[in-house]
């Protein structure tokens, strides 16, 4: 198969998964337990230090560092600024309406929940060169109370870009905020939004596919990032497992009969996929080398990956004009004809391929009346073959 494949961005792109590979399943499992484990430890000895010391509670509320007015009395002015090597400033402003309003906020959870370093003025000094250097290092607070959700993040495609030398891939805090933290919204416009404040230019190819024009019209059955790319296990297109496991991804949708008959969309689009060469064979990777690559062509590989167009679309890879082209990046040799050798993803029928949906018929016909001749054939023969034994039995002990 030729590796340039339809996938129509080189760039680290967050995404069901489906992030659901075993290799990435297993590692997230090891530090969930490792976490819990942690976490366990420092519950023991938690009860153990009030145990001995009841009056611990009562002291650390009086404690002037667990009281936010405290910080907000020299934080909540404007202008408020930390010079950093960079030659960037680092605005340490914190409005308290804008705090009080936040998840956090409500939750009336104190500063130093967060700003672990703090104990007191002044503060320690800011070590980060810059003011991306500050926001990757002090993000690893969330881990703090948000263990499952970071746990999830250690091995996704914006860590692994990080590890990469890449730091401008997302943290918690470039999705969620850092002070004005909001619950996260369930509104598929909002979501694609916060993508697109990274991945513009993933965002206007998504914005112009079928799937994105119909979001921008109000309609919330078709898929936004998230829901291909995953949360916080978000994986790219250029991953392995995400490409061999798209199809699933696209079932989701597309072998929901329910939600396809809405828009007359036939679901023999997916199970005719599964059922031919090309699908049977994904399907076998899937079951046997989950981690290994395949060589056949899965949905993101013809129909490309965020600027998904409809098939009657003249601009589409799957449209009749620019199917052969497609079909050439696997098969370099293929000829005009080619195509046509293919029936789409549609069963034949009577007003569609009207001949192979004859020529199925009559197998379907002749195989088991051919089939059943033989057994009836079958089941005399042993019966004549039966009296005829018997008969010589007869015959010798008469």
């Amino acid at each position: 198969m030729d590796t340039d494949r339809n996938i129509d961005s080189d760039l680290n792109v967050a995404t069901f998964d489906r992030p659901d590979g075993p290799r990435w399943a297993a590692r997230r499992s090891s530090v969930r337990r490792l976490t819990a484990g942690a976490f366990a430890l420092i519950a023991c000895t938690a009860l153990l230090m009030l145990a001995f010391d009841p009056g611990g509670v009562a002291s650390a509320q009086d404690d002037a560092r667990f009281n936010n007015d405290t910080c907000l009395s020299c934080h909540d002015v404007p202008s408020l600024e930390v010079p950093l090597p960079s030659g960037e400033t680092l605005n340490a402003t914190v409005d308290s309406d804008t705090y009080a309003a936040s998840v956090h906020g409500q939750l009336e959870l104190p500063c130093v929940l967060c700003h672990t370093d703090i104990d007191g003025y002044p503060h320690p000094e800011v070590v980060a060169e810059t003011l991306r250097d500050f926001a990757v290092e002090r993000y690893t607070s969330c881990f703090g109370c948000h263990q499952d959700q970071y746990s999830a993040t250690v091995d996704n495609v914006h860590a692994r870009a990080r590890a990469e030398g890449n730091s401008a891939a997302a943290v918690c805090t470039d999705c969620h905020g850092a002070h004005d933290v909001a619950r996260p919204s369930h509104n598929d416009v909002d979501i694609t939004q916060t993508c697109r404040s990274c991945h513009s230019e993933v965002y206007d190819l998504y914005a112009g596919s079928v799937h994105g024009a119909a979001l921008t019209d109000g309609n919330t059955d078709v898929p936004t990032c998230t829901d291909c790319h995953g949360v916080h296990d978000s994986q790219g297109p250029t991953d392995t497992n995400f490409h061999l496991f798209s199809p699933q991804l696209c079932a989701d949708c597309h072998a929901d009969q329910e939600l396809m008959g809405k828009y007359g969309i036939s679901t023999d689009v997916f199970d005719t996929y599964v059922s031919d060469f090309h699908g049977s064979t994904v399907v076998l990777f899937e079951e046997l080398a989950p981690d290994q690559e395949t060589n056949k062509p899965v949905c993101v590989d013809c129909h490309g990956v965020h600027h998904i167009t409809a098939p009657t679309d003249p601009e589409s890879s799957v449209f009749k004009e620019n199917i052969l082209s497609t079909c050439q990046r696997c098969h370099p040799d293929a000829t005009t004809n080619f195509p046509a050798a293919w029936l789409s993803h549609y069963q034949p029928s009577p007003g569609k391929t009207t001949l192979v949906f004859v020529v199925r018929l009559f197998y379907r016909i002749l195989i088991p009346v051919v089939i059943g001749a033989m057994l009836v054939y079958i089941i005399f023969d042993l019966a004549r073959r039966g009296r005829f034994h018997r008969k010589a039995e007869r015959v010798q002990h008469s």
